[in-house]
């Protein structure tokens, strides 16, 4: 499975979170405590990527990123915004001119 393969079933998962609270799932805690604390989550993951990035092998980078891109797919849900709004933004700034 590529990456984008795995982040649409993730943001899928992350908005089922968000609409259907369940008490023992981390991401419904996240949507409870706010869009301050989860915007707080995304600035220490991104640091944590960061300092993986400097100093850590692979594989601490790897997970480093992917927590990175899990908290940022929940702050996206937060704000209601999805995969699709980024990647037209991003087509739009690669249109020829």
């Amino acid at each position: 499975m590529n990456m984008p393969d795995m982040l649409y079933p993730l943001e899928a998962i992350i908005q089922d979170r968000k609409q259907n609270p369940q008490p023992s799932s981390y991401t419904s805690s996240l949507f409870d405590k706010g869009v301050n604390k989860i915007a707080q989550k995304v600035g220490e993951e991104a640091t944590e990527v960061i300092v993986a990035a400097l100093g850590q092998g692979r594989q601490e980078q790897i997970a480093e990123l992917s927590d990175l891109f899990y908290h940022t797919l929940v702050l996206m849900a937060q704000l209601d915004l999805t995969l699709e709004d980024v990647s037209a933004e991003l087509r739009q700034r690669h249109e020829p001119k």
